[in-house]
């Protein structure tokens, strides 16, 4: 039986029927990804030896459970494989944020949400790779090189989660952790073609992950599907002592409370986010997604959020100055990478560093260090911290009027690698879409739509998937929602994919 496009429900139900068992789950994931990994770079590093150990305990758990009364409740992760990229901390595996300055760290404790899907008897099975640090969209600033798109491996997947979103869009992995700090999650979704979710910020702890802005940093999944969103929510969300940003709202049952009826509820769409420049068939597909949930029974509400261009520039002034301060612990003295070349204290900091950060890692510090030097902290740092006071208003506002916004994740498909940086279009006005919902801390989701012929190539588009038509890359639709409104985009997200099959496409090259 093939399990790789199976739905964490799907692989439920057969590890429960004793169909199969995590034991084999997790060796066929393993057996699948180790085949396919070269063409992906998805996975930096595989923990085989780990997993299996954690699934012959799920399987123990699993017998026990089965012969236990009926008030036992069985964890949904238990023995389903998964992948974390790899900024979450994880006690003896090898955790390097895809740089050289962490390559051979092996942490002394779990993250928090490590932690906590272990305990539900989750299988982890590697690592995945990243943009370094999380500095990047397209995983091209990786210590390890770039990760590629499963529908096109010439192509960028995404970043700074695009091993993650690799791993899942080609099905060497049913989910994923990753990070978002502006667009991370959302962003490689859509051009993967999956599912992703990056919660409120403060929903997820972010305890144990490797931090790159501290403010702006939330721990979210990728599935493929909205209810694998759900159900991965439902685990890794709520207060942590050792996060004092988690939030004290409370923790719905958010799988359990999946609702597709969209009668009574207001789809904000606003106007700034279907910017001049974006491709006409990326447009197309997001408004016949928009338009199914009107037939669904959404009420469409036009809104304007004329503070959306600021968001980028704001983020180009908080962000590189979190990194600044996040980054300044790499040292060459208590951990990490350690120049051999050092012939004093000075040479030690200097040469660690300039060895180990990338260029992008060393362009965000300067830039970050500039913004909080004395003389241009207030006219910097601190302006740009009213003006993000002022997103958050903003959206605020529109959040009276109506329930969620929907719009497009990226204003394009996937690039080819090696052109994203000189495409001006991947870059301001894919922020643009992104940016803003991360600096006001907003939930929100990516989720498959359709799909568009890239600018790049003479393929005419044909939405009839195939062998002889299968460059077309997919399209994401964006839901975002009022802070703590999880389960508000959870049900639209659900909803349209009751209605649809898009999240069902996925690549032919990577079928068995």
């Amino acid at each position: 039986m093939q399990y790789e496009f199976l739905e964490i429900t799907e692989l439920r139900k057969l590890l429960d029927t004793k169909q199969v068992t995590s034991v084999e789950l997790t060796k066929y994931f393993l057996e699948r990804a180790k085949r396919l990994n070269p063409q992906l770079n998805a996975y930096l590093t595989f923990c085989e030896e780990h997993a299996l150990e954690q699934a012959r305990s799920a399987d123990l758990r699993i017998s026990q459970l089965t012969n236990q009364p009926s008030n036992q409740v069985t964890p949904f992760l238990l023995g389903i494989p998964y992948a974390a990229k790899d900024l979450f901390c994880t006690k003896g595996i090898r955790t390097t944020a895809s740089s050289k300055i962490l390559d051979q760290y092996l942490p002394p404790f779990d993250a928090t949400t490590i932690k906590k899907l272990n305990e539900q008897g989750a299988v982890l099975i590697g690592k995945t790779n990243l943009d370094e640090f999380a500095h990047g969209s397209s995983t091209e600033t990786s210590a390890n090189g770039p990760s590629t798109n499963p529908w096109d491996t010439t192509r960028i997947p995404g970043g700074s989660s695009g091993g993650s979103s690799s791993a899942v869009g080609a099905g060497i992995a049913p989910w994923a952790l990753a990070t978002e700090t502006g667009g991370s999650i959302r962003q490689p979704a859509s051009l993967c073609g999956i599912s992703g979710w990056k919660p409120t910020y403060g929903r997820v702890s972010r305890f144990g992950v490797i931090s790159m802005g501290s403010s702006l940093d939330s721990i979210g999944t990728m599935a493929l599907s909205v209810r694998d969103l759900a159900i991965t929510a439902d685990v890794l969300s709520g207060k942590d002592q050792y996060d004092s940003t988690t939030g004290t709202a409370p923790a719905g049952e958010y799988f359990k409370n999946l609702n597709g009826d969209l009668k009574g509820v207001r789809v904000g769409i606003p106007k700034e986010y279907f910017p001049e420049g974006m491709d006409p068939e990326v447009k197309s597909a997001v408004m016949n997604a928009i338009k199914e949930l009107e037939k669904r029974g959404a009420t469409l509400v036009d809104v304007s959020l004329p503070n959306t261009k600021y968001g980028s520039l704001v983020y180009a002034i908080i962000c590189p100055s979190e990194v600044s301060s996040n980054l300044a612990r790499y040292d060459g003295i208590r951990y990490g990478h350690s120049s051999s070349n050092a012939n004093n204290l000075l040479d030690v900091y200097t040469k660690s560093r300039g060895e180990g950060f990338g260029l992008e890692a060393q362009r965000r510090i300067l830039t970050g260090t500039y913004v909080l030097s004395h003389g241009y902290y207030d006219a910097y740092y601190k302006k740009a911290q009213k003006v993000r006071g002022l997103l958050i208003q903003e959206f605020n506002e529109v959040f009276t009027q109506v329930d969620v916004l929907a719009c497009p994740t990226v204003p394009t498909v996937a690039q080819k690698i090696g052109t994203a940086k000189a495409n001006p279009l991947f870059g301001y006005i894919a922020d643009q879409l992104n940016i803003p919902a991360s600096m006001a801390g907003l939930p929100a989701l990516s989720i498959p739509c359709g799909f568009a012929v890239p600018k790049d190539s003479s393929q005419t588009i044909n939405y009839q998937l195939n062998s002889e038509n299968s460059k077309l890359l997919p399209v994401g639709l964006q839901i975002i929602g009022p802070q703590w409104g999880e389960q508000k985009i959870f049900n639209v997200g659900y909803a349209f994919q009751e209605a649809t099959d898009w999240h069902r496409k996925h690549p032919e090259g990577m079928k068995s």
